[in-house]
C-alpha cells in the first residue's frame, strides 16, 4: 500500500527577509504520486507559495522505497511568521498525496515565538582545542540577525578574561542562511586564551546580540583528557595490557569494550601507516645526496601562500619546512591579510636573514582567491607552487618536483599527500593518487596538494577567481590541466596537510558553499571542453556526478556468446529487454557448440518474442576471441556491447550510463560495476600487475564499500575492464584488430584494453551501470592439465606483448599500494636503492 514518508530536518528563521520561517526536509509518496503542501492556522487555510523541490540523494540512497524517486527534498517558506503568531494559536504544515496525508510540522504560537527570538542569535563551535600546554584555541562563527554582536570570555568568578579575539568572514554561513550583509560581515571568530593560570578550569564564552544572549561553557579538564585519550586507548589495545582488557570486559561487558575502542580502529591503520612512512621517507644520507645533486636546469620555484590570522607555531613549521628543502632555488611568496601586525613582526624577527622570502602586508582581507593572487604577483619563478599557510612540506618535495621538470619536461606536477595532526606528532590518511585521471578529477578534486604549474600556463589561463572561493584551487587545476601537455604525478608523500585526527567536519553543510563552487568549476570545465553536461552534488560532500548529454540515438550491438545454460541466458535476455531504458539496440547471441536440444528450441522462442534478437552460429572449437570477432563482423551497431550470458541487469539506464562516457572523444571502452549474487564486488576495474599479471581490484568487498579514495564509487580512467560487460566503439575495436585470437580464454579482454590504450584511447569505469554476474555458474575451472597448459601459454603470450607496461606498473594504481592484495593495502617492501638511514 502506498504511503507518505517524510522528515523535517531543519527550521530556519530569517528576520531580515520578510520575517520568514523556512522548513527544510523531504517528503514523498512511495508510488511516486505528486505531493501538495498546505499550511493551516487554527484549521484555517493560509496561502503560501509552492515549496522549492530538489533531489535528496542521501535519502533515496538509504530507503529502498524511494530509490527511484527524484525531487523529494523541500524548502517551505512561511513569510511574516511573527504576524501569524499574533493571529493564530496553532499552526500546522500538511503534505497530501492522492488520498494520503501527513502532518509534517505543528506548533503553538508561544513555542514558535520563542524559537524565532532564540534564532536571532546563532553560534557554532568548529574547533576547540588545547595547543601545546598553555593556549586554548576556539574557532567558529556567531551571527546576530539584528546587527553586530559581541564576544566576552569570563571565568567562574565572572572576571572578564583578556584574550585575543580575531574576526573573519564566513560567506558559507551567510549563504546558507540566505543573509546578505555588506557591513559587519566578519561573523567568524578565533579566540586564543592563555591557560598559564592552572586554577582556571572552566571558561564561559558569552555571545551577546541586540536581543539575545547565549553562553558556551568550556571545560578545560575535559579537553585535556580528550587530548590524551588517543594514547590511552592505543595503550588499552596493546598486547601488554591484555589482562587489563579482560578485566575491562568482565566489568563493563564486551559490547562496551568494542564501543570504547571501535571508534579508534582507524588509529591502528594510522600506526601502520606511520611505520610505513618511516621506512619510505628520505633518510639523512639520501637528503645529503640530494643537496649535492646537480640538475641540467635549476628553475626557480615560487611557493605562493595566502596568510590570514595564521597561528604562529603553524606558520613557523610551514616556513621551516620550506627552508629545509634539499633544492635551494625557491622563493616563498607570502601575502598577509591578517588583522594587526603580529604575523609581520614574527616573520621580520625570525626570518629577517632569509632573502628568499617575499612578504606583503595587504591593506584588507579580500578572501582566499584575491589574497593568493596577491602572493602570485610577488612570484618571479618559472613555476608556481600552491601551498596552505599551516601545512608542512617533506624536505625533498622540491627536489622531486624539479627532477620531474628536468627529466619529464613537466608543465604541471602533483604529488601524494597525507594528513598531520594538529600537534604535528602523527601522520595519517595517506592519499596515494593515480597518474593524471581527468574523469576521476571530474568526480572529486583528488589532486589537491602539492600542485605546481608552469608560469606560462598560469599567465595563459589566469589566476584564482573569487566567484569560486571555497573551490578556487579546483577551478584553477581544471584550467591549468586543460592547457598542460605534460602532467606528471609524483607518487611520493611530499605534503602533510594539517587536520584533526579521527574526525571529519562537524557540519558538512557549513561547507556547502564550497561544494556548490566545486560544482560550478566542473560545469565551467565542461563548457570549455564543448561537452553538454549536468553536474550534481552527491551524498558524499565534495563529490560530484556528471550526466553528459548523449548525442543522437546510436545503435548498440549486444554480443552474447552462449553454450547451453538456458536459464542463465533467459535471465540475462529478459533483464535486458524488460529493464533497459535505452531502446536502440540489437542482441546477437553467438551459439557455440551447445549439446542440449532444448537450447535450440529456446533460440526459436527468443526470435519470436523479440524482433531485435539474432542467433549466429559458430561451428569451430571454443575460442572466446574468435567467437566475438566473428559476431562483430555481423554487427550493425555504432557501438559493441560485449556481455556474458550469466549477467542480470540492475540499473535500468545501464546502457545510457556507459554510452554517455564512451561517446566522448578519446574514450574507446567503458566498463561496468558487477556484483556476485551475495552483493559483493566481482568487478570494479582491473589493475595491471595485481596478482602477477592483472586482477580485479577490491574483489569480494561489500556492495556499499566506497573503496580506497572512493575508487569504487566514481567514474575514472583505468587500465582495463572485463568483457563480461564492456562497451566499445566499433571503429576503435576494428582499429585495434579486435580480440587477439591467440588468447583463446584468458586475458583477451585485458589485452584489448591494453591495445586500445596503446592507440591513445582511454578505458573508463563507471559505477553507475550495475549488473549481477553469476560467474561461478558458467565459468569452468582450470582443473585439467590441458586447461592449465593453455592458461600458462596465454599468460606467457600476454606477458610477452606487454612486458614493458607490466614493468612500468599500472598508471592508475599507486606503486605504494600492494599488488599482492586486491584491497589497496600498503605495499610493505621498501623501494630499491633508497637509503633510510
Amino acid at each position: 500500500m502506498a504511503k507518505i514518508l517524510w522528515s523535517v530536518d531543519e527550521k530556519i528563521y530569517n528576520d531580515q527577509t520578510a520575517h520568514t520561517l523556512i522548513l527544510k526536509g523531504w517528503a514523498a509518496q512511495t508510488e511516486g504520486a505528486e505531493c501538495e503542501f498546505s499550511l493551516k492556522g487554527d484549521g484555517e487555510e493560509i496561502t503560501i507559495s509552492a515549496p522549492e523541490r530538489f533531489d535528496r540523494a542521501d535519502v533515496s540512497h538509504s530507503l529502498d522505497e524511494l530509490r527511484e524517486a527524484s525531487n523529494i527534498g523541500f524548502a517551505v517558506k512561511i513569510p511574516e511568521i511573527r504576524e501569524l503568531t499574533g493571529r493564530y494559536k496553532r499552526l500546522e504544515l500538511t503534505v497530501t498525496a492522492e488520498q494520503e496525508s501527513a502532518v509534517l510540522w505543528e506548533t503553538n504560537t508561544e513555542e514558535l515565538e520563542k524559537f524565532c527570538t532564540d534564532s536571532l542569535l546563532e553560534y557554532h563551535i568548529d574547533r576547540e582545542e588545547i595547543l601545546g600546554k598553555t593556549t586554548l584555541l576556539i574557532e567558529g562563527w556567531v551571527l546576530d540577525q539584528l546587527g553586530s554582536d559581541e564576544i566576552i570570555v569570563e571565568d567562574k568568578s565572572h572576571t572578564v578574561i583578556n584574550c585575543k579575539i580575531r574576526r573573519m568572514r564566513r560567506p558559507d554561513v551567510l549563504e546558507e542562511r540566505k543573509i546578505k550583509r555588506e557591513e559587519n560581515n566578519e561573523i567568524g571568530f578565533s579566540l586564543s586564551i592563555d591557560l598559564s593560570d592552572e586554577r582556571r578550569n572552566e571558561f564561559f564564552v558569552y555571545f551577546k546580540g541586540a536581543e539575545t544572549e547565549k553562553c558556551h561553557v568550556v571545560d578545560i579538564k575535559k579537553l585535556k583528557a580528550e587530548k590524551s585519550v588517543f594514547h590511552q586507548r592505543m595503550k588499552l589495545l596493546s598486547w601488554e595490557n591484555r589482562e587489563k582488557n579482560f578485566a575491562y570486559i568482565r566489568e563493563k561487558g564486551l559490547g562496551d569494550f568494542v564501543r570504547y575502542v571501535g571508534t579508534y580502529q582507524q588509529d591502528n591503520s594510522s600506526q601502520d601507516y606511520e611505520a610505513w612512512l618511516r621506512n619510505h621517507v628520505a633518510g639523512r644520507k639520501e637528503l645529503k645526496r640530494q643537496r649535492a645533486a646537480v640538475f641540467s636546469t635549476t628553475p626557480l620555484i615560487s611557493i605562493v601562500i595566502p596568510l590570514y590570522n595564521t597561528p604562529l607555531e603553524y606558520l613557523k613549521e610551514m616556513v621551516d619546512s620550506v627552508i629545509a628543502q634539499t633544492y635551494g632555488n625557491w622563493q616563498l611568496c607570502l601575502a598577509d591579510g591578517s588583522e594587526g601586525d603580529e604575523v609581520s613582526e614574527f616573520l621580520r624577527k625570525k626570518y629577517k636573514q632569509e632573502i628568499r622570502i617575499s612578504y606583503k602586508k595587504l591593506k584588507e582581507n579580500k578572501g582566499i582567491s584575491e589574497n593568493t593572487n596577491a602572493a602570485v604577483k610577488l612570484a618571479m619563478g618559472e613555476y608556481i607552487m600552491l601551498c596552505d599557510h599551516d601545512d608542512v612540506l617533506a624536505p625533498d618535495a622540491l627536489f622531486h618536483i624539479v627532477k620531474a621538470i628536468t627529466e619529464k619536461k613537466a608543465d604541471a606536477i602533483y604529488t601524494d599527500e597525507d594528513k598531520i595532526s594538529m600537534d604535528g606528532k602523527h601522520y595519517f590518511e595517506p592519499n596515494f593518487k593515480p597518474d593524471f585521471n581527468l574523469f576521476r578529477l571530474r568526480e572529486n578534486n583528488y589532486i589537491c596538494h602539492i600542485f605546481v604549474v608552469k608560469r606560462t600556463i598560469l599567465d595563459q589561463v589566469g589566476t584564482f577567481r573569487r566567484e569560486y572561493d571555497g573551490a578556487q584551487d579546483f577551478d584553477l587545476i581544471f584550467r591549468c590541466c586543460e592547457k598542460a601537455e605534460r602532467i606528471v604525478h609524483i607518487p611520493r608523500v611530499l605534503y602533510h596537510w594539517r587536520s584533526h585526527m579521527n574526525s571529519t567536519a562537524a557540519n558538512p553543510e557549513s561547507k556547502r558553499y564550497a561544494f556548490e563552487a566545486g560544482k560550478r568549476a566542473i560545469e565551467a570545465h565542461y563548457e570549455r571542453a564543448g561537452i553538454r553536461a549536468d553536474v550534481e552534488l552527491t551524498e558524499r560532500p565534495g563529490w560530484y556526478r556528471s550526466h553528459v548529454e548523449i548525442e543522437g540515438k546510436p545503435l548498440i550491438s549486444i554480443i552474447i556468446p552462449n553454450k547451453d545454460h538456458i536459464e542463465d541466458l533467459e535471465l540475462c535476455i529478459s533483464s535486458v529487454e524488460e529493464k533497459s531504458t535505452w531502446k536502440n539496440y540489437e542482441i546477437l547471441i553467438v551459439e557455440n557448440n551447445s549439446e542440449d536440444k532444448k537450447t535450440f528450441a529456446y533460440y526459436e522462442q527468443l526470435k519470436q518474442r523479440y524482433e531485435n534478437v539474432r542467433i549466429l552460429v559458430w561451428k569451430k572449437e571454443f575460442n572466446y576471441s574468435s567467437i566475438n570477432n566473428f559476431a562483430v563482423r555481423e554487427a550493425r551497431g555504432e557501438y559493441l556491447l560485449f556481455l556474458n550470458n550469466d549477467v542480470e541487469i540492475i540499473t535500468p539506464s545501464w546502457m545510457e550510463e556507459m554510452l554517455q562516457i564512451c561517446q566522448q572523444d578519446g574514450v574507446g571502452i567503458t566498463g561496468a560495476k558487477l556484483y556476485y549474487p551475495d552483493d559483493t564486488i566481482q568487478h570494479a576495474g582491473v589493475v595491471l600487475g595485481l596478482g602477477g599479471i592483472a586482477g580485479h581490484i577490491m574483489c569480494k568487498a561489500g556492495r556499499e564499500d566506497i573503496g580506497y579514495m572512493g575508487r569504487m564509487v566514481c567514474v575514472q580512467e583505468i587500465s582495463a575492464v572485463t568483457a563480461a560487460c564492456m562497451l566499445v566503439k566499433t571503429s576503435v575495436f576494428k582499429a585495434a584488430g579486435g580480440f587477439d585470437e591467440e588468447l583463446r580464454v584468458a586475458f583477451n579482454d585485458i589485452d584489448l584494453c591494453m591495445q586500445v590504450r596503446h592507440m591513445g584511447q582511454k578505458i573508463v569505469f563507471t559505477p553507475y551501470a550495475e549488473l549481477y554476474h553469476y560467474e561461478s555458474k558458467s565459468r569452468g575451472l582450470e582443473d585439467t592439465p590441458e586447461k592449465q597448459l593453455r592458461f600458462s601459454k596465454e599468460m606467457k603470450c600476454f606477458r610477452r606483448k606487454w612486458e614493458r607496461e607490466l614493468l612500468k606498473g599500472d598508471p592508475y594504481y599507486s606503486p605504494n599500494l600492494s599488488l599482492k592484495e586486491g584491497n589497496c593495502s600498503l605495499r610493505k617492501e621498501e623501494r630499491n636503492g633508497e637509503s633510510h638511514a
